[in-house]
């Protein structure tokens, strides 16, 4: 059973990758319960998504992927390498998107996105400039690693690449409108064809 929100589709990806039944249920945001006593004592910082597996919890949506990869590591795509060097590669591009990626365009999705459509306030437009120009910048070494390599976290698709698919989509949304800094680098935005057009994540976001 998975709690839903965002960051759950990196979790229904995974699912979808290692082709797996689960059941999905929806925590609404809108009427606290993520807040609730009986959410807390699943996970204690009342966010979402959380993993039940017969009784075993785990939370964070990184931490959740990895686990599912690991139990089912003979089943359906290969999401973590075994090599070593494979490996190293992996864990590489995963702290990528971690440290480079995911901070910079979540923050252009909270500004440009999510405050209008929540109500959180207005668009801070020097946070914006900041966040486009630290991510412009990121992606430049994205061009240069990617230039050498198929995919972030070496030549084979994995949890490092699916990990950038929820925000990265963001940035192409209208409110956003920040696509260009993907499309317009020439072997980013062939990385980002490859992952964005997996049928997992196509099922997952809606697509098809």
């Amino acid at each position: 059973m998975v709690f839903h929100n965002l960051l759950v589709q990196r979790v229904l990806t995974t699912l979808k990758e290692k082709g797996l039944e689960h059941e999905l249920i929806v925590v609404d945001l809108s009427k606290g319960e993520h807040k609730s006593p009986s959410f807390l004592e699943k996970q204690p910082f009342g966010v979402i998504p959380v993993l039940d597996d017969d009784g075993f919890l785990i939370y964070e949506s990184r931490a959740i992927c990895r686990y599912l990869e690991a139990k089912h590591k003979g089943q359906g795509t290969e999401l973590i390498p075994s090599d070593l060097k494979a490996l190293g590669l992996f864990e590489q591009g995963a702290s990528i998107e971690t440290a480079y990626f995911d901070p910079n365009a979540a923050g252009l999705a909270f500004e440009k996105l999510f405050k209008g459509l929540f109500g959180w306030g207005t668009t801070d437009d020097a946070r914006v400039k900041q966040l486009t120009d630290k991510l412009n910048q990121h992606l430049d070494a994205y061009e240069k690693i990617l230039s050498k390599q198929e995919f972030i976290g070496g030549n084979q698709f994995t949890l490092a690449d699916l990990y950038h698919l929820p925000y990265g989509s963001l940035l192409f949304a209208p409110p956003v409108g920040l696509g260009n800094l993907i499309t317009d680098r020439p072997h980013v935005k062939a990385w980002w064809e490859k992952i964005s057009s997996r049928p997992s994540w196509k099922a997952v976001s809606g697509q098809n």
